[in-house]
């Protein structure tokens, strides 16, 4: 039994189109709201924060939604192109009322109130398709190798936002920022949006979701002993409660999730207007350290392969969070005693992509392993509630952290958030599924 590396790679584009929205949204939007609209820290904090509330409730709904969905092009294809495709539309439309706001033109169109209005729906469609998009891979392949396909899931991830962040580093240096009263960001979201198109006309033209769908069912009726979700070994198609020991370690993981969430979306979210107050730096430098951190991500997938073949998931979870813990501890000091960004720096960023590409490749494996088949969508969902629901408390509290006490509390809180989703790892028991030594691709595997 194989991996089918390319329709995980293609099944992947609409990841990437995903993942390098999120960096464009972290890294723009609330530079926006505190320079064009003049919001303080805690109100865009509020603003940050609504795309992760609107995905506590959206994310497992659309997920389970899409359970259920039959249609020619597949369950999660139809929720894929149409929010693909509106999501684009809306996203070209905010610098062109961001720019129109410091222009000053007299037109509700270029207020405030438009601007959440729209990225209100833009956030909304964003949620409708997330989680079929990201339900789709494990929809398409045998539990076992779950883990492989997830790392290149998330390579493709990291490929998408190095494309942005390479774009965005080129096209606004801090040579052309510098001193400018408002920087134009319409090329680069117009490139986002042509991006997120291309990856997902390639995904459809290419992928046979409903023919892949059911030859994989096929495969997992004939190995029952892949299923510890407690359903009937004889389909997968039933859906069962969990044993209480496995809802447990649910419980216990998607715990993991949110803490860990809090601490590194608090530097996504912030590292652009942070460096700018703390070193005077401008986006220029902050896309080069996230590049340099996707990097990181990228080139450390074959070997966490090999280091996940020989402790297990759970015990590469422990090493991701560490050194993730490390890593801001290191990023916090050297910020602070610093006036710009040194290689040092880089290479501390490097170690948060290993650190992010060891917890991001196991941990949505071992949510997906304790559940059936049937509910693949409805805990691919759960696992992004657990993920948005950290995302809803961080912008908000460490903005008014930073804003109460001091700029440098950012690495800090973000330290000691990482080390608590360590802590709680203690008690998850299951997700872990043994393999052999992963050969050539087969070492994006995240193996046990």
């Amino acid at each position: 039994m194989k991996l089918n590396y390319r329709n995980t790679f293609l099944v992947g584009l609409a990841f990437m189109s995903i993942i390098s929205f999120w960096q464009l949204y972290d890294n723009i939007v609330p530079l926006l709201l505190t320079n064009t609209f003049h919001m303080n820290e805690t109100a865009s904090g509020v603003v940050m924060a609504a795309d992760n509330v609107l995905a506590l409730f959206l994310l497992p709904f659309f997920g389970k939604v899409s359970d259920n969905t039959k249609t020619k092009i597949g369950k999660r294809m139809p929720y894929i192109l149409a929010g693909t495709i509106i999501a684009a539309i809306l996203l070209v439309i905010l610098p062109v009322i961001d720019n129109g706001a410091f222009e000053g033109k007299a037109s509700f169109f270029y207020t405030l109130p438009m601007f959440v209005i729209i990225l209100g729906l833009l956030l909304f469609t964003m949620s409708v398709y997330r989680t079929p998009a990201v339900a789709l891979m494990p929809d398409i392949t045998p539990k076992p190798l779950r883990s492989r396909g997830n790392a290149i899931i998330n390579l493709m991830g990291a490929l998408g936002g190095i494309i942005y962040l390479a774009f965005a580093a080129i096209m606004y240096p801090a040579s052309k920022t510098e001193g400018l009263e408002h920087v134009n960001y319409a090329s680069l979201f117009i490139f986002m949006a042509v991006l997120m198109v291309v990856c997902v006309a390639v995904m459809f033209i290419f992928v046979r979701e409903n023919k892949l769908v059911e030859a994989n069912e096929k495969l997992e009726k004939e190995h029952p002993e892949w299923d510890i979700s407690g359903e009937d070994s004889s389909t997968s198609s039933e859906k069962k409660a969990l044993p209480k020991d496995v809802r447990r370690s649910m419980l216990f993981l998607l715990a993991s999730i949110a803490l860990w969430y809090i601490g590194y979306n608090a530097v996504t979210t912030w590292f652009t207007t942070y460096i700018s107050k703390i070193m005077g730096e401008g986006i220029g430098g902050a896309s080069l350290c996230f590049l340099i951190a996707n990097a990181g991500a990228i080139v450390s997938y074959i070997p966490l392969g090999f280091l996940a073949a020989r402790i297990g998931r759970k015990k590469s979870i422990y090493f991701g969070t560490g050194l993730l813990t490390v890593s801001f501890a290191l990023a916090g000091v050297l910020t602070v005693t610093s006036d710009h960004i040194s290689p040092v720096m880089y290479v501390v960023f490097a170690l948060v992509g290993v650190a992010w590409a060891a917890i991001s490749v196991n941990s949505l494996p071992m949510v997906v392993e304790m559940c059936s088949g049937a509910d693949l969508g409805k805990f691919t969902g759960f696992y992004y509630t657990a993920s948005m629901a950290g995302q809803v408390v961080t912008p908000i509290l460490a903005g008014t952290l930073m804003r109460l006490i001091s700029y440098k509390v950012l690495f800090v809180y973000a330290t000691l958030f990482s080390l608590f989703s360590m802590i709680t790892m203690i008690f998850v028991r299951h997700g872990d599924s043994k393999a052999t030594a992963p050969q050539g691709l087969e070492s994006f595997e995240d193996f046990d």
